[in-house]
């Protein structure tokens, strides 16, 4: 069976460059709704969804340096959970872009929360991810590198002014059940 490919894996992205002020939110990735991800309502099914989610985090690995060399040196990111809101629909051809925050993290581990956005500039869906630095050789989670640890530490200073979204960190629940 062949490997699962997204469309924008090894794409290129912004790269780093030190000095530079840091966007926040950072908007890394834009995508357009393509005809094999639509549903049978003829809306973008919610597998797509998150592989468009994926594809914003994966510009943003790049970004920060967690590209195919580091993955071959054997090390890379893990998601651990996601948590996402389809908030409204998405047509084949709709123009998304999509935006990332980088709301904390630790020594092995990462806290982002995407927003994707549609026509109007209206709130389509989010997603909200956490995310563990490992030793692919090892088989467990390992502390991020001083580079990327102090890149994704610039990245968290300069997004902590947006504050944290309320939609971070909410259960799924029906109200009053």
């Amino acid at each position: 069976m062949a490997r699962v490919t997204t469309p924008a894996e090894k794409s290129r992205a912004a790269p780093w460059l030190p000095g530079r002020p840091i966007a926040a939110p950072l908007r890394l990735h834009e995508t357009a709704v393509r005809p094999e991800w639509a549903d049978y309502n003829g809306h973008m099914t919610e597998s797509a969804y998150l592989l468009v989610f994926g594809d914003s985090a994966d510009a943003f690995f790049r970004f920060v340096g967690v590209d195919e060399a580091y993955r071959a040196s054997g090390r890379s990111l893990f998601t651990a959970e996601t948590h996402l809101r389809h908030l409204r629909q998405a047509r084949c051809g709709d123009r998304l872009r999509l935006s990332l925050q980088v709301l904390g993290m630790d020594a092995k581990r990462l806290h982002i929360a995407h927003e994707m956005r549609g026509g109007q500039d209206l709130v389509l869906a989010t997603a909200e991810q956490l995310l563990l630095h490992v030793d692919t050789g090892a088989g467990r989670a390992a502390p991020f590198p001083a580079e990327i640890a102090a890149r994704l530490a610039e990245i968290r200073s300069a997004h902590a002014a947006l504050g944290i979204p309320e939609y971070v960190g909410r259960a799924i629940r029906i109200p009053g059940s």
